[in-house]
């Protein structure tokens, strides 16, 4: 199963789920951030995780040995000149990320694909600051990243055929499904989502109706696999915060403008699953 081998850069939720199901899929992943702590935390993460799937029958402890065998951690950028594609998973910054792409230009070989895992932001800003923008493309996966089929790739007006066409073969080898949008804030799922998250979070700020009311509303009418306010409390919800906040930058639309209560949730360190604590309590 030596189909080449994936660089990710960033360990964290997405990046730890990217390596997962690339390893899984037969590549080998180099899993990089920047300390050591964070890459050895992502394993073990991830060691739980796959322990969970072989208590449930879901895994045989073989194939979790493999899928483990396949990952390896780098706290070196030089280490990404080893991959055949790279993922960036690292906050969403764009001056964060622009730095990232310009230092990857420098160390990576000439023919690799330049995959942003960004949901939000501009790929093209990402592109211009590398020599080689017709090779940056967008992979934006989906949390949890093993269970979610879909995968949006954005093009900009720079992104070659080829490497579109290498990102979508990439993504169908990981038992993905694609789709393509354009290099704008929030491409496609975004742009649909925000504005529906935020619009619940302002029923539950006005007392239209309980967390649990809005969220059942939903699962129960439209058939959705969780409600607004929990799917929101699982993405992150300074994540959302920071969504919000770009894509008003950019639209001035009032739709993305972030309720008081979600900066408030922020402030207060109410992020959400990873803190224990969002719109529920997760102790």
């Amino acid at each position: 199963m030596d189909k080449g081998t994936v660089g990710i850069v960033g360990s964290g939720t997405m990046g730890r789920g990217i390596a997962q199901v690339a390893a899984a899929a037969g590549y080998d992943v180099i899993l990089n951030d920047i300390s050591e702590d964070l890459v050895c935390r992502a394993v073990d993460r991830l060691h739980t995780d796959l322990s969970r799937l072989v208590d449930k029958g879901k895994m045989e402890d073989a194939a979790k040995g493999q899928l483990l065998s396949r990952i390896r951690t780098s706290t070196v950028l030089r280490d990404m000149a080893e991959a055949d594609i790279i993922i960036e998973a690292i906050f969403e910054d764009l001056e964060s990320k622009k730095q990232l792409f310009a230092r990857l230009d420098e160390v990576c070989e000439e023919d690799v694909v330049l995959g942003s895992n960004s949901s939000s932001l501009s790929i093209l800003d990402m592109a211009m600051a590398t020599r080689r923008p017709e090779n940056v493309v967008g992979i934006h996966f989906f949390n949890p990243v093993p269970l979610m089929k879909g995968v949006e790739l954005v093009c900009t007006i720079m992104t070659s055929f080829k490497t579109l066409e290498s990102a979508r073969q990439f993504c169908v080898s990981l038992g993905k499904q694609t789709w393509v949008a354009k290099d704008a804030p929030g491409f496609l799922s975004t742009r649909l989502l925000i504005p529906y998250l935020l619009d619940a979070m302002r029923l539950l700020e006005n007392g239209f109706a309980t967390k649990e009311d809005i969220d059942a509303c939903c699962v129960l009418s439209f058939n959705y696999p969780m409600g607004p306010l929990t799917l929101s409390d699982l993405i992150g919800l300074d994540v959302l915060l920071n969504i919000a906040n770009s894509m008003y930058e950019s639209f001035k639309d009032p739709r993305f403008v972030a309720p008081i209560l979600l900066e408030k949730k922020v402030r207060a360190l109410h992020l959400g699953r990873k803190t224990g604590k969002g719109f529920y309590d997760y102790s």
